[in-house]
């Protein structure tokens, strides 16, 4: 009978029950003890005083394999049964007189009978459990790795086929850069497709650019603005080339004077079409579209567990089927979905009150989603990712999950804190003697675009900046100080740079009939087209350039005194450029550094109640 059979190794392999005995180099057998019996075998000179706890007699000595040991153990006692008459296979322990184990020959230490030896086979021993546990867990372990690996690959196909790209038909400026300002135009559709939107107004409807925003995110990421645009603003929709599902392209005919929301969906209008029609307006190109419908709401707002809102008083809206009491909630899918549709609940009832309500509750979306971890957590992002890719559709520039996760990275730099909503300054309009839609107000969104344009941050950002940044601005904020020349003192020649035909000749123009500036001049295009209007003076001129920095509205940065010098009338003269930001004579160009006191706006850190 072999170990198993003696009842003391269960399941264990016996070739796993002969253990290294680190004292003296040999492999032992060490049987899973019966009742009674000591769990781990003691030092060999323990044992060999150790008695039986059942009997009081000596405890006998199993030899390892192979290895004469006379005195100790009858033969055959120890280890019984399986090697019993199989010439060149003793059973361990048990000697043969006169014969020499294989393997062993001159290996005889002297004064033994038989040499210590290892374990019959290929001559190593067999791997510890402990060793064998460790390998197959090393190789359960790689193919977990192995079989993950494919099932990650299979589940990001999975995702990419599901986001749905659409040409921007040459509307974008082509892709956004990690090295400058980016700008996203996000459309929300009221198109009613999807399960459970059957009920929401007209189901057959191709939709429209019912909630739109140009997101802003500085060069820098320090900032971002986002810039609502009403959807009752009445504008001109230019023509608008787009792509067909079958890749034919066809132009679209603008309409002049109607309702921004037509730039999407109606005859056949698609994004490309919103972009021209925002870059109309606000002069800012953006660099892609994200289109989301109504599940996007519902679906993304039960992906973060819903969004906390507060109301200041009840509200009971049958069109939006919004039905909440006063007070603080978390709403998502249907819900959250009512909380933005509803107009008539809020502020005036009107659509200028019901795009502050969908302001705050994308702040708060954005702000549960910082502070629930979602972005860190791999089962949060998972339904996130999958809610996202079901509800967006973005142009084919970023219809890849690489391309989507390197903007979102890039998005995701900007702290909330300086993260500000505001809507594109509007006025009702003046053409209807009941109004239901407005026009741009002009005097007020000129400086909140020009802000957007010019990488202006609407926040408070950081205010200490590197030494050398804050030397530069002093050095060009001192170029404005000190004494004026008279107008009629000013020598210069006025250069085109700026793309805008006749440009330098109109300013000179303007100079001469306006400030009786004689001593000027325009020499035409210059040799390159120019970013921003310049004014280069010499040494001796910095009187004549502040007069006529003051006059033109430049910003000390486009001061460069000591980078060029010519002549006018045959004395030394300061050379204007004018660059692409020249609005036209008499207009400053000077960016305004704070935007207008009254212009709606929302901080996306902080938490208001719809009223």
């Amino acid at each position: 009978m072999d170990a198993q059979g003696r009842g003391r190794a269960e399941n264990i392999d016996p070739a796993d029950q002969w253990v290294l005995n680190p004292e003296t180099g040999d492999y032992e057998l060490r049987l899973t003890p019966s009742a009674g019996r000591s769990d781990v075998p003691g030092p060999r000179s323990a044992r060999r005083a150790a008695a039986s706890p059942s009997t009081g007699a000596p405890r006998r000595r199993t030899a390892a394999p192979g290895r004469g040991d006379p005195g100790r153990g009858a033969p055959g006692r120890d280890a019984p049964g399986r090697d019993r008459g199989r010439p060149g296979r003793e059973a361990p322990g048990r000697e043969v007189p006169g014969r020499e184990v294989p393997g062993q020959r001159g290996r005889r230490r002297q004064g033994e009978a038989n040499p210590p030896c290892r374990r019959r086979g290929k001559g190593k021993p067999r791997q510890s459990k402990g060793k064998k546990i460790l390998k197959w867990t090393g190789l359960v372990v790689a193919a977990s790795l192995v079989i993950g690996a494919g099932s990650m690959y299979a589940y990001y196909q999975y995702l990419e086929g599901k986001i749905t790209g659409i040409d921007a038909d040459g509307a974008s400026t082509g892709g956004f850069s990690k090295d400058r300002a980016i700008n996203i135009l996000i459309v929300g559709t009221d198109k009613r497709t999807g399960k459970g939107n059957e009920g929401y107004g007209d189901a057959g409807s191709e939709g429209h650019a019912e909630t739109t925003i140009v997101l802003h995110v500085s060069k820098d990421r320090s900032n971002a603005t986002a810039l609502s645009i009403p959807r009752d603003l009445v504008t001109d929709i230019p023509d608008c080339p787009t792509t067909q599902e079958d890749g034919t392209k066809k132009t679209i005919p603008g309409t002049q004077q109607t309702r921004f929301n037509e730039s999407l969906g109606q005859l056949g209008r698609t994004p490309s079409c919103t972009m021209r029609t925002v870059t109309e307006i606000t002069g800012i190109v953006p660099d892609h579209f994200m289109v989301v419908d109504f599940n996007a709401v519902k679906t993304l707002s039960t992906a973060v567990g819903g969004v906390p809102i507060c109301l200041a008083k009840d509200v009971d809206d049958p069109k939006s089927h919004l039905k909440l009491p006063a007070g603080d909630h978390r709403v998502k899918g249907d819900d959250a979905l009512a909380f933005v549709r509803t107009r008539g609940s809020f502020g005036n009832k009107g659509d200028l009150d019901r795009i502050k309500q969908q302001q705050q509750f994308l702040a708060s979306l954005m702000r549960e989603m910082k502070s629930t971890g979602t972005l860190t957590s791999p089962l949060k992002m998972k339904d996130l990712a999958e809610a996202a890719v079901e509800a967006l559709t973005v142009d084919k520039k970023i219809a890849k999950l690489k391309k989507l996760t390197d903007l979102g990275l890039e998005l995701g730099k900007t702290e909330m804190k300086n993260i500000t909503f505001t809507t594109l300054p509007v006025k009702d309009n003046p053409a209807e003697k009941t109004p239901v839609t407005v026009v741009v107000d002009e005097p007020r969104a000129a400086p909140l675009l020009s802000m957007i344009r010019d990488d202006i941050s609407l926040t408070e950002v950081e205010k200490d900046k590197k030494a050398a940044k804050k030397k530069a601005k002093a050095e060009e904020e001192a170029r404005l100080e000190g004494p004026r020349a008279e107008a009629s003192e000013v020598r210069v020649n006025i250069y085109n740079g700026s793309g805008k035909q006749g440009a330098a000749q109109s300013t000179l123009t303007w100079l001469q009939t306006q400030h009786a500036m004689n001593k000027a001049s325009q020499l035409g295009n210059a040799p390159e087209p120019l970013k921003k209007t310049r004014l280069e003076y010499a040494e001796g001129q910095a009187d004549q350039a502040r007069k006529l920095a003051d006059l033109m509205g430049l910003p000390a940065s486009a001061l460069k005194p000591g980078e060029g010098e010519q002549t006018a009338q045959g004395l030394p003269a300061m050379v204007l450029t004018l660059g692409s930001d020249f609005k036209g004579a008499g207009t400053s160009i000077t960016a305004p550094s704070k935007a207008p006191e009254d212009i709606q706006r929302v901080e996306a850190d902080k938490s208001v109640c719809a009223e």
